[in-house]
């Protein structure tokens, strides 16, 4: 059975630092492509960052240089350690991961489409 479990969301100031994790079961592999995405209260959901299984990685123009994705296969966690945050970061923030079958050599721009597992995401609240 597939399953992604996110953690560490909660609540910050501005400029203040959290880090997400999101364990995966055994059934995603090293190849996987893996992604943070986040959704807000009545806006679509973007994609905040992605990894593929070479280490590969894209981020959102927002997230540049404040958001750093991880993952360490050994645990079968991904990361997203999120730095000098700002109340715009406010959002469910949720891992996501696609079959290399479908997302070899596109992890980076391939659509939200392409993932076809999902956690139930975590809450990242950012007041100023």
């Amino acid at each position: 059975q597939v399953q992604l479990v996110e953690s560490g969301g909660g609540s910050v100031q501005a400029g203040g630092s959290l880090r997400l994790s999101c364990v995966a079961s055994r059934a995603i592999t090293s190849d996987f492509c893996m992604a943070w995405f986040r959704q807000a209260p009545g806006e679509e959901r973007e994609g905040v960052a992605r990894i593929d299984g070479d280490r590969s990685i894209s981020y959102a123009d927002s997230v540049k240089g404040r958001f750093t994705i991880s993952r360490d296969n050994a645990k079968n966690t991904l990361y997203l350690q999120m730095n000098s945050l700002k109340p715009e970061d406010t959002a469910m923030y949720s891992c996501a991961a696609a079959h290399p079958f479908f997302s070899r050599g596109r992890c980076n721009s391939a659509s939200e489409a392409v993932f076809g597992y999902w956690g139930q995401g975590t809450q990242v609240t950012v007041s100023s």
